[in-house]
C-alpha cells in the first residue's frame, strides 16, 4: 500500500469507500453514523463529497498494489462550521474512510500517521478529527487508541433526531 495526493478524479472511489462503509455499517445495525442509504446514491452527498477535489482540501488516498483504493482522507485548514474554534492554526481531518474489506490491516491508522506527518510538514501544531459519539462510542475509543484526546462533544441536528458527535485533538 501507499498513500498519495488525489484530486477530482478520485472522487468516485471515496463514494466507493463511502458506500462500502455505510453497507458495513447498516449490516451491523449501526445506521445512526451515515444512516442506510448510499453516498452515491444521494446527490447532496454527492455534491458535498465532491467538494472535496478542490482548494482548500487536500486529498491524501491510500492505494493498493493493485492499484485500487483502500482508504481516504482529507484534510483541510479550515474547520467544519460545527467545530469549536481554536487561537491557533489547525489541520482538521474533514473525513476518513477505509475499505471495511481491509479492516484491521492498519489503512486508518496509515491515513492518520500521514495525516500527522502533513501537518508537522505544514509547520503546525495541532490536528483535529471529529467523528460519531453515538452508541458505544466504539469510533472515539479507535481515535484514542490512535494517540487523539477527546475535547468538546457537539450535536447536529439531522431529521432523524440529533446526530452525536466528538471533536479529538493531537499535538504534533
Amino acid at each position: 500500500m501507499k498513500i498519495r495526493n488525489g484530486g477530482p478524479e478520485d472522487i468516485p472511489d471515496i463514494l466507493a469507500l463511502l458506500d462500502g462503509a455505510v453497507a458495513w455499517l447498516a449490516s451491523q445495525g449501526r445506521t445512526r453514523q451515515w444512516g442506510s442509504h448510499s453516498f452515491s446514491g444521494t446527490p447532496a452527498r454527492v455534491e458535498h463529497i465532491a467538494k472535496y477535489g478542490a482548494e482548500p482540501y487536500l486529498i491524501r488516498l491510500a492505494v493498493a498494489d493493485d492499484g485500487r483504493a483502500v482508504g481516504s482522507c482529507v484534510l483541510s485548514e479550515e474547520r467544519p462550521d460545527y467545530a469549536t474554534p481554536v487561537d491557533e492554526p489547525e489541520v482538521y481531518i474533514r473525513n476518513l474512510v477505509t475499505d471495511r474489506s481491509r479492516k484491521g490491516s492498519g489503512v486508518g491508522a496509515a491515513l492518520i500517521a500521514d495525516a500527522i506527518e502533513e501537518t508537522r510538514r505544514r509547520g503546525i501544531g495541532l490536528l483535529r478529527v471529529d467523528c460519531f459519539a453515538g452508541g458505544d462510542r466504539k469510533l472515539v475509543g479507535q481515535y484514542r487508541a490512535l494517540g487523539f484526546t477527546e475535547t468538546e462533544s457537539f450535536e447536529v441536528e439531522q431529521p432523524a433526531g440529533p446526530w452525536q458527535g466528538q471533536i479529538l485533538a493531537i499535538r504534533v
